[in-house]
């Protein structure tokens, strides 16, 4: 008979044992088979996050890292850990406008990097939509005719990329755990979207005025971020994002935890089967392009040949990029920039290691 589980999947009123010490378990890992007290689940996920750095070639001991932060689970508990294995990182928070949600969510940041982050020597960088660049993701969706999930998703990638090229650091690091990349993975399948599937990978090499960017959750699973943000004292926002209703990859991922629930281990062999045997076959879309599926941007030039932004500096394949464009749709204002040179980030430019890791 299946264990009761509570809400982030932790054992209740259950006499089970942790694999390693035998003392009480507080969550189970059907994929692993295993069970953990807390103090050997937070062994289990530095664990995991150091071999998935180590796997991919992810970052260097002595690298700077630039974590995007969003006050959720992921993006707190990747912090953490990372600080925990003495990287050298700082967080960097956007307030994307969308109402109470954007006000509570920088709330979890600023609490985080006061509690955990400054004690260990790093810092909370913060950059405002309304009050630096004159627009709001609800906004900005209307005005550019672009659903909330392409006009927030096209926003970050911009505003993460150009905060670690202009403050020298060497990695860019966002929260994407397993689930989320086997339901991105599901949804590119379905509908054999080649372009995509040549970029999903951990690592994304620095190219062209990009930095380089990492996924060091990608052997973590949604649970056991939550569980070790539970078992860790990190406070997080539970609440998903207004905007997010009918994101079709929320569907995904309810699809695929049917499919684990009979059948554990499956997300972790379809995604990690994908990296070992198919990511290759597929050319990646060139980086600098708005690859957010749906976006209408059908105006694109040679999407091989990069160049600095009209505007705010940024490479991009058309005169202005997607940003400045949607910027300036949204009635905003971007801050000037100087015109960005292509750079290589950090110390490991070329192919993308992918590497053959086991799940």
């Amino acid at each position: 008979r299946r264990r009761r589980r509570g809400a982030s999947g932790h054992l209740r009123g259950q006499r089970v044992k942790c694999r390693v010490c035998r003392g009480p378990a507080v969550i189970d890992l059907p994929r692993h088979n295993a069970n953990f007290c807390p103090e050997h689940f937070t062994r289990f996920c530095r664990d995991q996050v150091e071999r998935a750095i180590s796997d991919f070639d992810m970052m260097q001991p002595e690298d700077r890292i630039l974590v995007a932060v969003s006050g959720g689970k992921d993006s707190l508990a990747v912090w953490d850990l990372l600080l925990g294995l003495g990287y050298a990182a700082d967080g960097l928070y956007i307030g994307l406008g969308i109402g109470d949600y954007s006000d509570t969510s920088g709330g979890y940041a600023r609490r985080f990097a006061q509690q955990h982050a400054e004690p260990r020597g790093a810092k909370l960088i913060e950059i405002d939509l309304v009050d630096d660049y004159g627009y709001d993701i609800p906004g900005g969706a209307r005005a550019a005719r672009r659903t909330p999930c392409s006009a927030c998703g096209l926003s970050k990638r911009h505003l993460f990329d150009r905060a670690a090229l202009d403050g020298g650091y060497d990695v860019l690091v966002t929260g994407h755990n397993l689930d989320d990349e086997a339901a991105v993975l599901f949804g590119n399948v379905l509908r054999w979207q080649t372009d995509y599937l040549g970029r999903q990978r951990p690592v994304l090499p620095a190219r062209d005025g990009f930095p380089r960017k990492v996924k060091p959750l990608v052997r973590l699973s949604e649970r056991e971020t939550a569980a070790y943000c539970i078992v860790s004292g990190i406070d997080y926002l539970v609440d998903e994002c207004p905007m997010s209703a009918g994101n079709k990859h929320l569907g995904y991922k309810e699809a695929l935890n049917e499919i684990e629930v009979r059948s554990p281990g499956s997300k972790a062999d379809f995604y990690f089967s994908f990296l070992r045997r198919a990511v290759d076959r597929f050319a990646p879309e060139p980086a600098g392009i708005d690859t957010e599926p749906g976006t209408g941007d059908a105006d694109r030039a040679d999407p091989g040949v990069l160049a600095p932004c009209a505007r705010c500096g940024s490479p991009t394949s058309t005169e202005v990029c997607a940003f400045c464009r949607l910027v300036e749709r949204a009635g905003g204002s971007p801050p000037d920039a100087p015109p960005a040179r292509p750079v290589t980030l950090g110390r490991r430019g070329g192919p993308d290691p992918t590497g053959t890791p086991s799940p």
